[in-house]
C-alpha cells in the first residue's frame, strides 16, 4: 500500500475529527431508554424486539429539512422497524407526508377492526408457504370484497372489533397515522418510516403500482409518483439527466447521467439540487453515492474519476474536491496517490460520522482512503489518498496486458451501530474482487485485518457477480443466548456468484482494561454459507436476522440469517430494476480468453445492480429505469390482519397457530425468538380471532356454511391445544357451538384430538353431548374408545356409569371404575351379572342372538388384562401397586368358596343362583367356566404367565392379605399356580361339566406342566388319564390342540408303558408325536412308515430317509435293509411327492435302490424325469434342481441307453444333442435306434450311425424318412378337399414343409462331414461323354447323389399334388392351402441342396502361390460334375422326359443364377462405392481435428502442443509401430504362404505375449495420454473422459 501523500497532517491531529466527534455525540448515539409508559406497546411491536430504539436525528442538522414545531411531539413518539438505520434516531417527517400521491391500488374489503382511512400494515399470504392449506386468495388475485353494513361509529361493534377497541391507547398525534387500529399502538416501530411510506396518498389519484397486489403480500410496493414524475419524466430527464444511482437516508438522493444530484424529502419533494453551476457537471455522469451518518453531507462520485462532497445547507460549492491524477504523472517515480484520469469511481462511502473521511473504489479494481486535513474551506484544505487495494497501469502495454485484470465489484465501509464498538474508530472497510474478499482498516494506517478466497463451490462456468452488506453491533434487549453479551457481533455477508456467506466479526477479549490508543483485534469467522440457483447480484441487511438477496433474474429472495433458509421469493423483473455493465469490458479477458494459469474464471460477468437496490429503516427502494418504488416487509400482525379483513378466518388462525409455535418465520415477520413474549404477544389477539370467526360464521347461513364451519373448528382446536387453552375451547367455544345448535360438529371435531391424545380431559356437559351424539350416530364403539382415552377423574362418576350402564358401554365402564376408583371387583360382578342373565337364555334360542352376549363376552379379556397387569381395555401397563392390588382382589374373589359381599361392609352379595341354597362350590369359577370353557382357559393360560402367582410369601402386599378400597381381603391362601390348578380339578369334577369341557382343562394342564415343572406337581395316574383324554379329542377342530398338548405334556411326563402309549397315538393318528417317540426309541423303519402315512408332511420324507440312511446315524446293517426296502416299496409315493428330489434323495443315500425303482415305476414319464434328474438335471425348471448330476459319473452309463429310450418318447426335440455329446461306447445301436425310429427321431438316429461309422446307413434312413414325409404330404394334399378341419389341415401341411426342410439340413449336415473327411483316391481320365456308375462314385458323393435325389423327388411329388389340388380346387380345398408358400418353400429346398453340394464338391479356379502345396485331401472340383450326371442318369431312369425334370434343373439353374447375381452386385459395391467412401473416411481420419485449445476441456492440464513433454511423443511413436506390425501380420495373412500357415498355427504367440506384457505395463501412461477430440474441436484426457461418464 502506498503511504499518504498531499500533506503534513495526519488524520488523527485533524480538528474536524473533534467536529465529527462532537457531531457523533449529538446526533448519533442518542439512546432513549423504553420507559414505564410505553411497556403497554411492546406486544405489538413489530421487527427485531430485541434491538432497542434509539431516537432519529433532531431536525436542526437539515437545515433546509427543517420540519414546523407542531409534528415534533409526534415524531419523537415514532420508533424504528429495523435493526440499525446508520444511526438510530427519531424521523422528522409526518407520517402523511413521503409520497401523498400514492393510495392502495386493490380494492380492499371493509374492516371490522378499522376505518378505511387505516390501511398501513401490509399483510401476507403465509399460510401456502409454511405447508398449511391456503384458503386464502393468491398473491396475484386480491380477495374479493364482503358486503358488510354500514354504520356510525357509535353502532354496535362486532366481538372481534369490541375487543380490540376496548384495547387502551395512547393519545392520537396532531398527525394521522398509519397503524393498523387492530395490532399496532401509536409506540410501534412500524410507524417511523413504514407510515410515512405505505401511507403514501395522494394529492390528485390513486396509487399507481405495475400490477394487483393482495394485502397479505410479503412485500408490499409503492410507486413514488412525484419523484418518478420529477425524475424520470421527459422534461427531468432533459434538464437533471437520466438518474444512475441511489442512496437513501434521511432523504432520498438520486444520481444523475448530468452529474447532479436530486435530494428529495419523504414527502417526494424536490428539496436540493446538488452541483449545478458547479465543475461538478463536467465531471460526467454520477456512478457512485453516498450520505454521511450526520446526514449532513454527500458524497458523489463521477464518471471521469472526480469525488466531491456537499454539505447539504450549502449545497452552491462543494464541500471537498478530490480529482483525480493524469495517467502520464503515473511514470514520475513518486506521484500522488489517487483514481486515475477518466475511470469511473464505482463506489464510495463515509468513515465513520466523520465527514472528511471517505473510502471509494474505481472500475479497473483500485480502492483508496481519503482523509481531509485541517482548513476553512474546500481550496484551503488538503486531502492525503492511501492506496487500499489494486495496482496502477503499467506504461509498458506488454506488461500491462500480462497482469491478471480485476475489479471491485462490491464495497462497503462498516457503518455505525446504536452502541459504541472499538471497530468505530477503524474504518473498517469490505472489498470484493473477482478472485479476494479483503477487510482492511483505514485508521490510524491503512492495513489488512481479514482475506478470504473465492469459494470452490462457485461453478466456473457460472455468472460472474459479488455483491456485500454490512451489519454493524447492535445492542440487544435481552442477553444473547449462551455467551450473556447484551450485544451482537458485527456481521458481514458477501456473494460470489450463487454462493452467500455470512462472516462474523468479533473483538477479541483482552486480559485487563484495554488500550483504547490501540487498534482492537478481530476474529473473523464464517459463519455459515448457502447456495442460491442463480447468480446474486445484490444483498442487503432487511433486519438484523433476515436478508434481502435480489438475483441476476430480478427476484428478491428473503432469506432468515440463521437457518439461511428462504421464506420468500417476489419476482421483480416486471419492476424494470436500473442496471448497467460495469465490468465486463474491464475483465473480458479474463472471461473470453482462457487463462492456462488460472482457468477458474471462465462465464459471463453480470451487471450491476448494487446502486439501485438500497434498504433503509427495513424499507427497500428500488431505482428503476423508469420509476422509482419502495417495499415495505409487512409483519405477523398486519398479514393476520389482511387475512381476516379478507375473509379467510381459517387461514388466519392457522397463521397465527403456526406464529405462536413458532414453525413459522418469526424473525422475518418481525416475531420475537423468546417463546415466552412471543406467546404473550400472539395469544391475546388468536382467542379473539377465534372467537370473531365463530360469531361471523354462525351469522351465515350459505350452502358451504357447514364445510367451512368444521374447517373452522378444526383450526380452532388446533390453535386452543396449541396454546394449552383448553378450558376456553370448552367453554366459550363449546357454548357458542351449542347455542348455535352446531354441537355436533364440535363433537366430530373432538374425537381424533382425542384419539391422538392431544385432548385427555372434558367437563361434563361436554361428556354427555359427547354419549348423545355418537349413540345418536350409532357409534357405540367409537363412543367406548373416545371415553377410553380421557382422564376419568374428570368425569361426573355418577353421570358416566349411569350413562355406560343405559347405552351397554361396558368397555366405558369398566376404564371407569378401575381407573377412577380403582376398584376391580365391581365390574366383574357386572359382567358376571350379564353372564347369569345368558345363562337363564332359553336353550333353543340362540344366544348369540342375545343383545348382552357380547357385552358378557368382555368379562374374559378384562380378567386377561388385570390379571397381566395391564389396563383394560387400552393395554397399557399398570403401576405396581395398582396391579397387585388388582390381582389381589380379582384372584381373591373369583377363586372364593361361596358367594361372599362387595365391597366389603356393604352387604351386597352377588349370586350365581336364584336359590342360594343350590349354589355351587366356587360360585363365580363355575359361572364363568360354565358361559366358555375356551375363552377361561385362555385367559388362565396369561395369567399364568404372571409372577404374581410364584408364591413367594416373603413380600409383603403381595400375594396374600391386601388393601382393596381401604378394607382387607378375604383370601386365606397363597394364590399359587398349584393352588389354581387344584381347585380347577375339583371344579372340572362337579356334575355339569362334560368332557368337551374337560378337554380344555386337560389341554391347560399339559401345557402348563412343562412351563412351569417346578411349581406344578401331579400324580402319574392322573397325569395318564389326562393323556388318555387328550388322545381322544372330542372334535376335529381339537384334533390339533390336543396333539399339541400331548407335545407339551410328553417333554414334563414319560409314561411307563410306551407300547400304549404308541396304540394310543396311532388311535388319534397323532404323527407329529409318533415321530418324536419313533425317533427317541429309534425305531426308524416304523419311523418312516409314520411318513407315509402322514398326510400334512409329505415333503418330510426326504428328510427322513436322508436320517436314516446318514452313516453318522448309526443304523445297523439289518436296519438299513429295512429302510431301503420300505423305500422301494413306497417309490410310486415318493416320485407323486416330488420326482426331482427322490432322484437326488437315492442317488446320494440309496443308489444301489435305483435300478430297482426305476423296474418299480410303471409311468414312463415319472421314469423319464427321474432320469433326466439323475443325468440332466440342469434342463429342470425346478427350484430345487441342482446344475450337477448327483450320481456319480461311471454309473452314469447304465442308466444312458434307458434314457435316450425315453427321451425318444417324451422329449424327441432334445434326442439329437444329447446323442451327440454321448460317447460312442455309452450307447447300443440295437438298443437305440428302434426306439428313434418309431418316435420319428430320425436326426438322432443319423448322428449315432454316422458317429459309428455308418454314413451310409443313416443316409438309407434319412432317404427313407424323407419318402414316408413325402407320402404324408401328398395324401394330406388329396384328403384336403374333404378334411372336416381345414385350419388343422393347413397347420398339419406346413409343419411337414417344415420336417422335409429340417431333415434335408440333417442330410446336408451328413454329407458335408463326409466330404471334409472323404480319402480321395486315384482316379484314371475319363471322358465325360462315358457312362458314369453309382458304383465308381466316393463315398461322399454316393451320399450326396441320394440326398439330392430324394429332395428332388419330394420336391417333385409335392409340386405335382399342389398343382393337381390347384388344377380342381374345390372350396374348403383351395382355401386350406397356400400354394405359393408351399411351393416356394420346396424349391427353396432343393436350391439350398443343390447349393451345398456345389460349395461342398465344387472349388473355384484360383492361382495359388507356387511355395503352397496341394493339401493331400483337397477337394476335387471334378465330384460336382460326377454327383450331377449320376442323378441325371438315375433321373432319366424313373423319368422317361426331360420335361418332367425341366421343374427340377430350373431350381438348379435358379439357385446358380441367384449366387451369381449376389457376387456380381457385391462386387460392384465393393468395387466402386464402398471403396471411394473408405478412401475419403481415410483421409479425413488422416488429416484429423485440430482442437481448438492445447489443455483437455474437464482437467484443465496441457495436452498437446509444445512444453507438452517427450513422453506423448514416445508413445505416439510406440503406437504407430505397433500399427506398422499389425498390418504387416494382416497383409500375410491374406496372402497365404508358409508365413500364414506359422501364424494359423500359433508360432508366433511369443511376441504377442511380449507385446501383452509391453501393454499391460504401459496401459495407465497410455489412458492418461490418450486424447479424444470431437468435431467440434473440443479436447479431453480418455481418462477423464470415461471417469466423467
Amino acid at each position: 500500500m502506498s503511504s499518504p501523500s498531499g500533506g503534513s497532517h495526519s488524520g488523527g491531529d485533524n480538528e474536524d475529527t473533534e467536529a465529527d466527534a462532537t457531531t457523533r455525540n449529538d446526533h448519533g448515539r442518542l439512546e432513549q431508554s423504553i420507559g414505564e409508559g410505553e411497556k403497554d406497546f411492546k406486544d405489538a411491536e413489530v421487527g427485531e424486539n430485541e434491538i432497542e430504539n434509539d431516537a432519529l436525528p433532531e431536525e436542526d442538522a437539515f437545515g433546509d429539512f427543517a420540519i414546523p414545531a407542531d409534528q415534533t411531539a409526534c415524531q419523537e413518539e415514532l420508533a424504528l422497524h429495523e435493526d440499525y438505520p446508520q444511526l438510530d434516531r427519531e424521523h422528522l417527517h409526518s407520517p402523511r407526508a413521503l409520497l401523498a400521491d400514492e393510495g392502495p391500488t386493490t380494492p380492499r374489503a371493509k374492516s371490522p377492526l378499522e376505518s378505511p382511512d387505516d390501511s398501513g400494515s401490509i399483510p401476507d399470504d403465509t399460510p401456502s408457504l409454511y405447508g398449511s392449506q391456503v384458503s386464502s386468495p393468491g398473491r396475484e388475485a386480491s380477495p374479493g370484497a364482503r358486503k358488510i353494513a354500514s354504520r356510525k361509529t357509535s353502532a354496535a361493534l362486532q366481538p372481534f372489533e369490541r375487543r380490540f377497541e376496548a384495547r387502551p391507547t395512547a393519545s392520537r398525534s396532531p398527525s394521522s397515522r398509519a397503524g393498523s387500529p387492530a395490532f399496532l399502538t401509536p409506540h410501534s416501530r412500524q410507524i417511523s418510516v413504514s407510515s410515512q411510506i405505505s401511507q403514501i396518498s395522494s394529492q390528485g389519484g390513486s396509487a399507481d403500482t405495475d400490477t394487483p397486489q393482495a394485502p397479505w403480500d410479503v412485500v408490499r410496493w409503492t410507486k413514488l409518483r412525484k419523484i418518478t414524475g420529477q425524475a424520470f419524466s421527459e422534461a427531468g430527464k432533459r434538464n437533471f439527466g437520466r438518474p444512475t444511482c441511489l442512496a437513501v437516508s434521511a432523504l432520498i438522493a438520486v444520481g444523475t447521467s448530468k452529474g447532479l444530484v436530486l435530494g428529495f424529502d419523504y414527502h417526494q419533494t424536490l428539496k436540493i439540487i446538488i452541483g449545478q453551476g458547479t465543475k461538478a457537471t463536467e465531471c460526467g455522469s454520477i456512478t457512485a453515492l453516498a450520505i454521511a451518518a450526520d446526514y449532513s453531507t454527500i458524497a458523489a462520485g463521477h464518471a471521469n474519476g472526480h469525488i466531491f462532497t456537499w454539505e447539504i445547507n450549502r449545497p452552491s460549492q462543494p464541500f471537498l474536491r478530490i480529482p483525480p491524477i493524469e495517467r502520464n504523472s503515473l511514470q514520475q517515480a513518486k506521484h500522488v496517490d489517487g483514481h486515475v484520469a477518466n475511470t469511473a469511481i464505482l463506489h464510495v462511502g463515509f468513515l465513520g460520522t466523520r465527514h472528511t473521511a471517505l473510502v471509494s473504489a474505481d472500475a479497473v479494481g483500485m480502492a483508496f482512503s481519503h482523509l481531509a486535513t485541517r482548513g476553512l474551506g474546500p481550496v484551503t484544505r488538503t486531502i492525503n489518498s492511501t492506496r487500499l487495494l489494486g495496482r496502477y497501469p503499467s506504461p509498458d502495454s506488454q506488461t500491462e496486458q500480462s497482469r491478471k485484470p480485476s475489479s471491485v465489484l462490491a464495497f462497503s465501509p462498516l457503518p455505525l451501530g446504536n452502541v459504541e464498538q472499538p471497530t468505530d474508530n477503524m474504518g473498517l472497510t469490505a472489498l470484493l474482487t473477482p478472485y479476494l474478499l479483503v477487510v482492511v482498516s483505514t485508521t490510524p494506517i491503512a492495513q489488512t485485518q481479514h482475506k478470504a478466497p473465492r469459494p470452490k463451490e462457485v461453478s466456473t462456468h457460472g455468472t460472474l457477480s459479488g455483491c456485500l452488506a454490512w451489519f454493524p453491533a447492535v445492542k440487544l434487549k435481552s442477553a444473547g443466548s449462551g455467551d450473556g453479551k447484551n450485544t451482537s457481533n458485527t456481521k458481514l455477508v458477501y456473494c460470489w456468484s450463487n454462493v452467500l456467506t455470512v462472516l462474523d466479526v468479533k473483538i477479541v477479549d483482552t486480559d485487563g482494561p484495554r488500550d483504547t490508543s490501540k487498534a482492537p483485534n478481530l476474529e473473523f469467522h464464517s459463519r455459515s454459507r448457502w447456495r442460491a440457483e442463480e447468480a446474486i447480484v445484490a444483498v442487503q441487511w432487511l433486519g438484523r436476522s433476515v436478508l434481502g438477496v435480489l438475483t441476476i433474474s430480478q427476484r428478491l429472495l428473503i432469506v432468515e440469517d440463521g437457518s439461511l433458509q428462504v421464506t420468500d421469493s417476489i419476482d421483480l423483473l416486471h419492476r424494470h430494476i436500473y442496471h448497467q455493465d460495469l465490468f465486463s469490458q474491464q475483465l473480458q479477458s479474463v472471461v473470453e480468453q482462457l487463462n492456462s494459469a488460472d482457468p477458474s474464471l471462465h462465464g459471463v460477468v453480470a451487471d450491476a445492480f448494487y446502486m439501485s437496490f438500497r434498504v433503509y429503516k427495513g424499507r427497500t427502494f428500488l431505482l428503476g429505469f423508469n420509476d422509482l418504488t419502495v417495499g415495505t416487509l409487512s409483519n405477523w400482525a398486519d398479514r393476520l390482519l389482511a387475512l381476516m379483513e379478507a375473509g379467510d378466518h381459517i387461514a388466519a388462525i392457522r397463521l397465527a397457530t403456526d406464529y405462536y409455535a413458532g414453525s413459522a418465520n418469526n424473525v422475518t415477520v418481525g416475531l420475537p425468538d423468546d417463546e415466552l413474549v412471543r406467546h404473550r404477544l400472539v395469544k391475546e389477539r388468536l382467542l379473539a380471532m377465534i372467537k370473531a370467526s365463530l360469531n361471523y360464521t354462525f351469522s351465515q347461513h350459505d350452502e358451504g356454511r357447514d364445510a367451512r364451519l368444521r374447517e373452522l373448528a378444526t383450526v380452532c382446536f388446533d390453535a386452543c391445544i396449541r396454546m394449552q387453552e383448553t378450558d376456553y375451547l370448552f367453554t366459550s367455544a363449546f357454548e357458542m357451538f351449542e347455542e348455535a345448535d352446531e354441537d355436533s360438529i364440535f363433537i366430530s371435531t373432538l374425537e381424533p384430538y382425542v384419539l391422538d391424545g392431544d385432548v385427555t380431559t372434558i367437563p361434563a356437559e361436554v361428556v354427555k353431548s359427547l354419549v348423545s351424539y355418537f349413540i345418536s350416530e350409532n357409534q357405540a364403539a367409537r363412543l367406548e374408545e373416545l371415553l377410553c382415552r380421557l382422564d376419568p377423574l374428570s368425569f361426573d362418576l355418577d353421570q358416566i356409569t349411569m350413562l355406560c350402564k343405559q347405552h351397554s358401554l361396558y368397555d366405558a365402564l369398566i376404564f371407569v371404575w378401575t381407573q377412577g376408583l380403582g376398584d376391580f371387583v365391581t365390574p366383574l360382578i357386572d359382567l358376571m351379572s350379564l353372564v347369569k342373565l345368558l345363562e337363564e337364555w332359553s336353550e333353543d334360542e340362540n344366544i348369540m342372538q342375545n343383545p348382552f352376549y357380547e357385552s358378557a363376552t368382555k368379562v374374559y379379556p378384562y380378567l386377561a388384562y388385570s390379571l397381566t397387569s395391564r389396563r383394560y381395555p387400552g393395554g397399557l401397563l399398570m403401576g405396581d401397586s395398582e396391579a397387585e392390588r388388582a390381582k389381589s382382589d380379582i384372584y381373591g374373589y373369583l377363586f372364593s368358596g361361596r358367594p361372599v359381599e362387595w365391597p366389603q361392609g356393604s352387604h351386597n352379595v352377588f349370586r350365581t343362583t336364584v336359590n342360594s341354597q343350590e349354589e355351587p362350590a366356587f360360585p363365580y369359577l363355575v359361572l364363568l367356566l360354565m358361559f366358555d370353557t375356551p375363552n377361561f382357559m385362555s385367559m388362565l393360560n396369561e395369567a399364568f404367565e404372571d409372577p404374581f402367582l410364584s408364591g413367594n410369601d416373603d413380600e409383603s402386599g403381595s400375594n396374600g392379605n391386601t388393601q382393596s378400597n381401604g378394607i382387607g381381603s378375604r383370601q386365606n391362601h397363597n394364590m399359587t399356580r398349584q393352588y389354581v390348578v387344584s381347585i380347577l380339578l375339583d371344579v372340572m369334577k362337579q356334575d355339569g361339566f362334560g368332557p368337551e369341557q374337560v378337554i380344555y382343562l386337560d389341554m391347560f394342564i399339559a401345557r402348563s406342566l412343562s412351563k412351569y415343572p417346578g411349581q406344578l406337581v401331579l400324580s402319574g395316574s392322573l397325569l395318564n388319564t389326562i393323556l388318555q383324554r387328550l388322545c381322544t379329542p372330542t372334535s376335529n377342530e381339537l384334533r390339533e390342540d390336543c396333539q399339541l398338548s400331548v407335545e407339551y405334556l410328553l417333554s414334563a411326563y414319560h409314561p411307563s408303558d410306551v407300547s400304549e402309549l404308541i396304540e394310543n397315538l396311532k388311535a388319534a393318528r397323532f404323527f407329529r408325536v409318533l415321530k418324536s417317540v419313533y425317533r427317541g426309541a429309534r425305531m426308524f423303519t416304523e419311523l418312516l412308515k409314520t411318513y407315509f402315512e402322514d398326510p400334512s408332511d409329505k415333503d418330510g420324507t426326504f428328510d427322513c430317509i436322508a436320517y436314516c440312511l446318514r452313516t453318522s446315524t448309526g443304523l445297523n446293517q439289518k436296519q438299513v435293509q429295512s429302510v431301503k426296502e420300505l423305500i422301494s416299496a413306497h417309490i410310486i409315493e415318493l416320485t407323486d411327492i416330488n420326482t426331482i428330489i427322490t432322484a437326488r434323495t437315492l442317488a446320494t443315500y440309496a443308489h444301489d435302490q435305483l435300478r430297482p425303482s426305476l423296474d418299480a415305476l410303471q409311468d414312463s414319464h415319472t421314469q423319464f424325469m427321474l432320469l433326466r434328474a439323475l443325468l440332466e438335471p440342469g434342463l429342470l425348471r425346478d427350484e430345487v434342481a441342482s446344475r450337477y448330476s448327483p450320481l456319480p459319473q461311471d454309473e452314469q452309463p447304465a442308466f444312458t441307453e434307458q434314457y435316450v429310450q425315453l427321451m425318444c418318447k417324451h422329449d424327441p426335440t432334445h434326442v439329437a444333442d444329447y446323442v451327440g455329446l454321448l460317447p460312442s461306447s455309452n450307447l447300443r445301436l440295437d438298443q437305440v435306434l428302434p426306439a428313434m425310429e418309431s418316435s420319428g427321431v430320425i436326426d438322432a438316429a443319423v448322428v449315432l450311425l454316422t458317429r459309428d461309422g455308418l454314413a451310409r446307413d443313416a443316409m438309407d434312413r434319412l432317404v427313407a424318412h424323407l419318402q414316408r414325409l413325402q407320402r404324408a404330404f401328398t395324401q394330406l394334399l388329396s384328403a384336403a378337399a374333404g378334411g372336416p378341419d381345414p385350419q388343422a389341415s393347413r397347420e398339419t401341411a406346413q409343419d411337414l414343409i417344415e420336417d422335409i426342410e429340417k431333415y434335408t439340413k440333417v442330410g446336408l449336415w451328413l454329407c458335408q462331414g463326409q466330404s471334409a473327411n472323404a480319402q480321395r483316391r486315384s482316379r484314371p481320365r475319363t471322358n465325360f461323354a462315358w457312362e458314369i456308375k453309382e458304383d465308381d462314385l466316393n463315398l461322399d458323393e454316393y451320399l450326396w447323389l441320394n440326398l439330392v435325389d430324394a429332395v428332388v423327388q419330394v420336391t417333385k411329388s409335392g409340386s405335382q399334388a399342389l398343382q393337381e389340388l390347384e388344377n380342381h380346387p374345390t372350396d374348403s380345398g383351395y382355401d386350406i392351402v397356400d400354394f405359393e408358400r408351399l411351393s416356394a418353400s420346396l424349391r427353396s429346398n432343393v436350391q439350398n441342396t443343390f447349393t451345398a453340394l456345389l460349395a461342398a464338391t465344387a472349388t473355384a479356379s484360383v492361382k495359388r502361390s507356387q511355395d503352397v502345396q496341394p493339401r493331400a485331401h483337397g477337394q476335387d472340383h471334378l465330384s460336382f460334375l460326377r454327383v450331377l450326371r449320376t442323378f441325371l442318369t438315375r433321373a432319366a431312369t424313373s423319368a422317361p422326359s426331360l420335361s418332367d425334370l425341366r421343374a427340377v434343373l430350373s431350381d438348379i439353374f435358379s439357385a446358380y443364377a441367384f449366387e451369381e447375381g449376389v457376387l456380381s452386385l457385391a462386387h460392384e459395391l465393393l468395387g466402386s462405392d464402398v471403396f471411394s467412401d473408405m478412401q475419403e473416411v481415410n483421409e479425413l481420419r488422416q488429416r484429423g481435428w485440430r482442437p481448438r485449445t492445447q489443455v483437455c476441456e474437464l482437467c484443465k492440464r496441457r495436452a498437446w502442443g509444445p512444453g507438452i513433454g517427450g513422453s506423448v511423443w514416445d508413445e505416439w511413436i510406440t503406437r504407430e509401430s505397433e500399427r506398422d506390425v499389425e498390418k504387416a501380420r494382416k497383409l500375410v495373412e491374406r496372402g497365404g504362404g508358409e508365413e500364414a500357415r506359422r501364424l494359423e498355427r500359433g508360432k508366433a504367440k511369443a511376441k504377442a505375449a511380449v507385446a501383452a506384457n509391453t501393454e499391460q505395463l504401459q496401459s495407465d501412461n497410455v489412458r492418461r495420454l490418450a486424447l479424444v477430440v470431437f468435431s467440434c474441436r473440443h479436447a479431453f484426457h480418455r481418462g477423464r473422459k470415461a471417469a466423467e461418464a
